[in-house]
């Protein structure tokens, strides 16, 4: 018997693996300082800063700050004075707030990513044959709202569920998150969700420890997909792959019947 025929519903990571960031962060801090008459922030600088602040309020307040009850543009104004303070920049609150609002709305839009061009027809002929699908994103509100229905990646044509850390209070790789999944896909048995992403801590490990099946996608050639093979775990390049083995296994499957 073939994986797809077992199969009930399949759920999906986001970044990575149907989006991707277009440009450096770097990018569209400048363009806010700009728009504001300052000068452009030192990319690497920033992003350094970015990515300690980030951690740092991951750590303290998860979720973008669901467990705190703290508004996600609050949660994200803290982030976003960190990175510049770390990075060596300081403004006044009134200066800040004006370049804080054009970063905000920017990375709420679709303006900082793109969609794989597999995305959208991968995720229809999922439903088509049947399947739900779900999104498992360690993501906050606005990509369930904006973000991926502004990238074509509409609930109701290419997912039926999702579960973004940011609304639900658990983040990948605790595989609460998974559970959550499978409760939304109807109370689905893990044995017939297949999960797919593109880390093997965050969406591998926890899917496969709670009993669903799951694949990696190495999009970027990354030097970590050969350990993901050796460990045992499944890597395609691409959804198209992903797509081409599972209807290959259901022919095969049929030509033993046979």
């Amino acid at each position: 018997m073939s994986i797809l025929s077992k199969l009930r519903c399949i759920t999906v990571d986001v970044t990575g693996t149907l989006i991707a960031y277009k440009g450096e962060l770097g990018d569209y801090y400048c363009m806010a300082a700009k728009a504001v008459g300052l000068p452009c922030p030192d990319y690497k600088r920033m992003h350094e800063g970015f990515k300690a602040a980030y951690s740092d309020m991951a750590r303290r307040y998860p979720c973008f700050g669901h467990a705190a009850k703290i508004p996600n543009i609050d949660w994200w104004r803290s982030c976003v004075k960190d990175s510049f303070v770390r990075a060596g920049y300081e403004y006044d609150e009134e200066t800040f707030e004006k370049v804080f609002r054009r970063i905000y709305s920017s990375f709420g839009s679709s303006a900082p990513y793109s969609v794989f061009p597999d995305a959208q027809p991968f995720l229809r002929w999922a439903r088509q044959k049947g399947l739900t699908v779900g999104i498992v994103s360690n993501a906050e509100y606005r990509y369930q709202d904006v973000i991926l229905p502004a990238l074509g990646l509409n609930k109701g044509s290419e997912w039926d569920f999702g579960v973004f850390s940011g609304i639900v209070g658990v983040e990948k790789p605790d595989p609460k998150i998974y559970q959550i999944a499978l409760e939304k896909a109807g109370n689905v048995a893990p044995e017939e969700v297949l999960h797919i992403g593109d880390s093997m801590r965050k969406d591998y490990i926890p899917a496969r420890s709670i009993g669903m099946h799951a694949v990696l996608l190495d999009r970027f050639k990354t030097r970590d997909a050969e350990s993901w093979r050796e460990s045992g775990a499944m890597v395609f390049p691409d959804l198209v792959a992903v797509q081409h083995w599972l209807t290959k296994e259901e022919v095969i499957a049929a030509g033993q019947q046979g």
